[in-house]
């Protein structure tokens, strides 16, 4: 089991390098398969073995072979947040294609969690086909009944709905993005409803403690703004591995 371990491991890291550059290009709308990778400094074509995951950046010593620019530290840390939640994933559901649908659903987590740290955004490229392709995944091959997936993806979109307009109203300005929204009816479709009550909780109570901290930091007042979608993200990722748990202890608690 050490070796399938290791090679989830390696597999998640392999995709990593991947989604390094669908966060990089999807904003800028680019192409995520033409042109090869290449230096964002000097345009020149990564060769292969200055293309292995982690490892390359090492070697590198964090500078891009051909001019010397410095290589971002963003880089290998995907491929180490992708390649440990690979291996995670794997532990929990085994070589199954249960593994490889929440291996999927985790990649876009990832990739709209830095596109909406870097550009405050969650572009519909990656929500709105994900709200009925990870519907139909939990449905036919996750398990999950139709009915709560449904409940789910209507509820994800309509609470956050609900929030952004009641706030807007009050405050006269726009608190929440349409892409918050899509992202939460994605996870619910996916998770099922059930899971929306961690989510929302996570998310708002990590949300609301960094952002005090952030405003703390930059000396901002309440208006200074948070991308929301990677505490969204975050608190999903959260509930596939502690979910059960926090739900038995509502049920125990109740």
């Amino acid at each position: 089991m050490i070796f399938f371990d290791v090679f989830a491991f390696i597999f998640g890291a392999a995709i990593g390098s991947f989604l390094n550059v669908c966060i990089f290009r999807i904003p800028a709308e680019q192409s995520i398969v033409k042109p090869a990778s290449q230096c964002p400094n000097c345009r020149h074509p990564i060769r292969f073995y200055d293309n292995i995951p982690i490892i390359s950046f090492l070697i590198l010593r964090a500078r891009c072979r051909d001019c010397g620019a410095k290589i971002s530290w963003r880089y290998p840390l995907v491929e180490f947040i992708t390649g440990l939640l690979a291996l995670l994933l794997f532990m929990k559901f085994g070589p199954t294609l249960t593994f490889l649908v929440f291996f999927i659903f985790t990649a876009v987590l990832i990739v709209i969690t830095f596109i909406d740290l870097d550009h405050q955004i969650i572009p519909d490229i990656l929500s709105l086909p994900g709200i009925p392709v990870f519907f139909l995944a939990a449905v036919f091959i996750v398990g999950v009944p139709w009915l709560e997936a449904l409940i789910g993806l209507l509820i994800g979109g309509g609470v956050l709905l609900t929030i952004a307009f009641v706030y807007e109203l009050i405050t006269k300005r726009e608190g929440m993005g349409g892409g918050d929204i899509k992202l939460l009816a994605m996870i619910g479709a996916f998770l099922g409803w059930k899971s929306l009550i961690f989510v929302l909780l996570f998310s708002s109570l990590a949300g609301a403690l960094i952002g005090i901290a952030a405003m703390i930091i930059n000396k901002q007042d309440t208006k200074y703004a948070i991308p929301f979608g990677p505490f969204l993200s975050a608190a999903a990722l959260a509930y596939i591995f502690w979910g059960d748990a926090f739900m038995r202890f509502l049920i125990f608690r109740s």
